[in-house]
């Protein structure tokens, strides 16, 4: 018989009771007889063991391999194991960790049902909604003037303060400025300057919008593990106690408006799944056109008969003149030949998904952010399906679950600026669990990333999202940070010589799978 795929040797083991490191699950996957390699290491491993280890497996095979063949079958039929979804979605996690791997499975190019190869998604069409909110497109006001930036900083300022005004017993900075040497005080502002003082503690400056005001972080506090995550232009509030003279704030406690650690997600009344991409890239010599067809494929088949949407978050296309020699890895020179190739890949797709589309820095629309969605004239190119378009970010609730859609440019400036093990390129994740802590998708102004300013601040989070869905980096990175599944999607472009140059190791062909009714997730690998 064939060898099971991954998911099929963890849903076996589940059956048993038993998890297993994902090394573990590739061993039972690979063995030359994985039934009995399963039934070995379940049997032999100790009675208090809940997960199954690599060399928990490795013991077992070698147990098998000094027993001799097995035994002649009996008569009984093979029983195909379901495919469920994989994923340990439901665990939570803190602000530096990840959540296990999701099992990546390989997606199939089979055809599932009879006939043509294809699986009718015979959904009531009632049962569907998706509404964007959030979206700019159409709603741009912004004209470059000084007066658009003190509108945008302002919006920034009110409503984030707000999240943390029920925190802390703040006072305008103006009015600290009054207050007695040795007083208790609080300030919620944005940060203006960070910089170390010659004894090595930390001066921060907070400005709210009546004045700046200084505020030191004594290097051997406990939240001075914090500064390093700090970054200009995000809003905090502090709390502790002004200096004799009253000209400086002694700071005790530090606050980032945050995601709740009470929050509990809200989840779809069916069984009903999206699948989440970004990168496509068309119109690049580097297109991973073969991985992209056989996840259109599977698209077609049973196993994907519960995905009725699907959400790209940027970069349709490879874009012209993004970065230096583009022109030398183009295998389609004209930006609008692109989107028209990449609409033929469109077309693959089965017609009953419902597709939305948000552009990213590759795409022809402006770069700074937030980016209004593609034009009409795109839009008619792209109109397959009747997708749905949304500028970026783009909050989207589909059956109740909420999914801030962002292509993620600023996860550089983030990935730049905080400590390695904070955020990497590596683990996307981390530095998208930095964004939800800031509560903004963008914080840091004037950097690597290209702000617009616009009379209300649409890079805010204001509400929690369920899921924080990007893209950009190129890499695949999932984990759950107080609840909020954050994904970045990884890409469908083999490596550039540009990302050589960079040292971008892209992960290709990956479709992250959400359960819409329990927020697990599967990870296909094409």
């Amino acid at each position: 018989m064939p060898r099971p795929t991954p998911v099929r040797v963890v849903s076996e083991l589940a059956s048993r009771g038993y998890n297993a490191e994902r090394e573990a699950v590739t061993l039972l996957a690979r063995a030359d007889d994985p039934d009995r390699a399963i039934e070995q290491a379940t049997t032999s491993a100790s009675p208090d063991t809940l997960t199954l280890s690599a060399k928990d497996v490795e013991a077992a095979v070698e147990a098998l391999e000094s027993s001799g063949p097995p035994a002649e079958p009996s008569e009984t039929p093979d029983t195909p194991t379901a495919n469920p979804s994989v994923s340990s979605g439901t665990t939570t996690h803190g602000t530096d960790e990840r959540t296990d791997s999701p099992v990546e499975t390989k997606g199939s190019t089979e055809n599932e049902a009879a006939g043509d190869g294809t699986t009718e998604r015979s959904v009531d069409p009632d049962l569907r909604s998706l509404d964007v909110q959030g979206d700019i497109t159409g709603r741009s006001t912004g004209t470059g003037e000084y007066a658009d930036f003190v509108a945008t900083f302002r919006d920034r300022y009110e409503r984030l303060s707000g999240l943390l005004r029920s925190r802390v017993n703040h006072r305008p900075t103006e009015a600290v400025d009054a207050m007695a040497g040795g007083s208790d005080a609080a300030i919620v502002g944005m940060i203006a300057d960070i910089r170390s003082t010659a004894s090595g503690h930390w001066l921060v400056e907070l400005e709210d919008t009546t004045g700046v005001f200084p505020c030191l972080i004594l290097k051997d506090r406990e939240i001075a593990n914090v500064v390093d995550e700090l970054l200009l232009d995000e809003l905090v509030a502090v709390e502790g106690t002004l200096a004799g003279d009253g000209g400086i704030l002694f700071v005790d406690e530090l606050h980032f408006p945050d995601v709740p650690r009470t929050y509990r997600p809200s989840t779809a009344d069916r069984h009903v799944r999206a699948a989440l991409i970004s990168d496509v890239h068309v119109g690049s010599q580097e297109f991973a056109a073969d991985a992209w067809s056989a996840f259109a494929d599977w698209l077609h088949t049973e196993d994907a008969a519960a995905v009725e949407y699907l959400l790209v978050a940027g970069d349709m296309v490879e874009g012209v003149g993004v970065y230096p020699n583009q022109d030398e890895e183009l295998d389609i020179v004209d930006i609008y030949d692109q989107y028209e190739a990449f609409s033929e890949r469109l077309k693959e797709v089965p017609g009953d998904i419902e597709i939305l589309l948000i552009p990213g820095n590759h795409d022809a629309v402006r770069l700074a952010e937030p980016q209004p969605g593609f034009d009409e004239e795109l839009r008619e190119i792209m109109s397959a399906h009747d997708a749905r378009f949304s500028g970026n970010p783009a909050t989207v609730t589909i059956e109740g679950v909420t999914i801030l859609m962002y292509h993620g440019v600023s996860l550089d400036e983030v990935i730049a600026e905080l400590p390695e093990e904070k955020a990497n390129y590596d683990e996307p994740h981390k530095a998208m669990y930095q964004l939800l802590k800031k509560r903004h998708v963008a914080p840091q102004y004037g950097g690597h990333t290209r702000l617009a300013p616009e009379e209300r601040d649409y890079l805010v989070m204001e509400e929690v999202p369920d899921v924080f869905h990007t893209g950009h980096v190129h890499k695949l990175g999932y984990g759950k940070y107080h609840n909020v599944l954050a994904i970045n999607s990884g890409c469908w472009q083999e490596q550039t010589s540009f990302q050589r140059s960079v040292n971008i190791d892209p992960d290709v062909g990956y479709a992250p799978i959400l359960d819409l009714d329990t927020l697990d997730l599967t990870i296909q690998k094409f």
